[in-house]
């Protein structure tokens, strides 16, 4: 009687226990919310299904978050006191790390000590990192480096900051916010760490063929690693167009649109989707289907720049040159920390006889350059417009020095014609496609481990995807 009198206070004292956690309500970790009273787990406002021995489980691990629980607790607490096997609470929190999706890894196992629910520290500054990168200035693409680079600190564990720096500082080099120079070594950087902690993923393998275009010019490597990680991940539409893009400026145009179709039957309303096409309309010098794409492109996505920027340039082309004008000025203030959009403004000023307006823009963005990157190519285009092709070849070379992200695109790129028939102009194109100037090729030699695994494991130009 006595025994069975302790277990009957036990079991009270247990419930009341309960209760009392209860009481304390909700618990947040991350973007989820335990709804305690209602026994029920929320993501960011949907419901995510538990059965009740699973959302036990996490409840307990919760309320002890940091902590590791012993096997003996949770079968006590979870399983109400029935013994189960260590395989049973295995099989359990497996189920659990699944429902919990990416965030399944904040549940660590340690097999002597039990369980333990680890949110990272680095949550808060991680998410705070991605909505600045969203803004798309300067300043708070900065503040999201920062971000990241803390959440790191923090947390040298957590994928997520190598990733956010990953894609923060490619977005730096190749939106012309920051020289290449500077920004690519901290991309490969952070995409080593990301690599070593996970190996290659679809999206990994993405940002780094990106990089091979963009910074390296090693067209060929790029294209293969594209290709692969869209084997991996047909449905990732972030994959398209950079491959529509190097397809375009490697002027293989109607592999491109290939590539632009199979993006919009993954996701027709993709931000970038649609400025793409006009720049590839506009690579075709079809002005007038470069317009009409460039309409539809500012209907959906009217606060994107390059949306902007390729209408403006095929309004100018197409002979429209006052709504160019209007649209170009539109474009420099929306985004002023592109200084390029002001040179591709003075270059279309040029273009169309304000030689006055164009010239007070190119002394502008000389007084800029003290204290911002200026693209030197996009320097280049308004100086070939003004006939003053001697300073034009001297931002070329000075393009090529800084290793411009811009570069990759001279095949197709039409701004630049007044300059083709010159004799300085084939040797420069050269010395462009033999690769990246010396400076960053000394950094890229560093990283070359980083893809030695892609290179020996090859790959296949396969068609896009249907």
């Amino acid at each position: 009687m006595a025994t069975q009198h302790h277990s009957l206070e036990g079991d009270f004292l247990r419930q009341s226990e309960r209760r009392v956690e209860q009481a304390k309500g909700p618990i947040r970790f991350g973007p989820f919310m335990l709804d305690r009273a209602n026994a029920q787990l929320w993501q960011e406002g949907a419901a995510v299904e538990l059965r009740p021995r699973a959302y036990q489980l996490l409840e307990i691990l919760a309320v002890n978050r940091g902590q590791y629980v012993g096997y003996e607790k949770l079968m006590r607490e979870a399983w109400e006191g029935v013994s189960v096997s260590r395989h049973t609470v295995a099989v359990t929190v497996g189920e659990l790390k699944k429902a919990l999706g990416e965030h399944g890894e904040w549940i660590r196992c340690r097999p002597k000590l039990g369980y333990c629910l680890g949110v990272p520290q680095s949550d808060e500054l991680i998410r705070t990192g991605w909505h600045m990168a969203s803004l798309y200035t300067r300043d708070s693409m900065e503040k999201a480096v920062a971000c990241f680079e803390e959440a790191a600190h923090l947390d040298g564990g957590d994928l997520r900051s190598s990733l956010g720096l990953c894609r923060t500082h490619l977005t730096l080099g190749t939106v012309g916010m920051k020289p290449p120079i500077e920004v690519y070594p901290r991309f490969l950087d952070a995409l080593e760490r990301a690599v070593s902690a996970t190996g290659w993923t679809a999206d990994l393998r993405g940002m780094r063929a990106h990089g091979l275009h963009m910074f390296e010019r090693r067209l060929e490597e790029a294209e293969t690693m594209m290709r692969r990680a869209l084997d991996e991940e047909p449905g990732l539409p972030s994959l398209y167009v950079p491959l529509a893009m190097l397809l375009a400026t490697s002027s293989r145009l109607d592999e491109a649109w290939a590539a632009l179709e199979a993006a919009e039957r993954v996701d027709p309303l993709w931000p970038t989707l649609p400025a793409t096409e006009t720049c590839i309309r506009f690579c075709e010098r079809d002005f007038e289907n470069a317009l009409r794409c460039g309409k539809r492109a500012l209907e959906l996505h009217p606060y994107l720049h390059l949306s902007r920027i390729f209408y403006a340039q095929a309004l100018e082309f197409s002979g429209r040159t006052k709504a160019a004008l209007a649209e170009y000025r539109l474009a420099c203030t929306m985004t002023p920390d592109l200084t390029w959009l002001f040179a591709l403004e003075a270059g279309a000023l040029a273009r169309a006889g304000r030689t006055a307006k164009a010239e007070k823009a190119l002394a502008e963005l000389q007084a800029r350059r003290k204290a911002e990157y200026v693209d030197a190519y996009y320097m280049a285009i308004p100086l070939a417009a003004l006939g003053r092709h001697d300073e034009a070849f001297a931002e070329l070379e000075r393009a090529y020095d800084e290793n411009s992200t811009t570069l990759p695109i001279i095949d197709v790129d039409q701004r630049i014609d007044p300059l083709r028939a010159d004799r300085r102009f084939a040797p420069w194109r050269g010395k462009v496609f033999r690769g990246m100037t010396r400076a960053l090729g000394d950094v890229a030699a560093r990283y070359a481990h980083i893809d030695r695994v892609e290179r020996l494991a090859g790959g296949h130009k396969q068609p896009i995807p249907a």
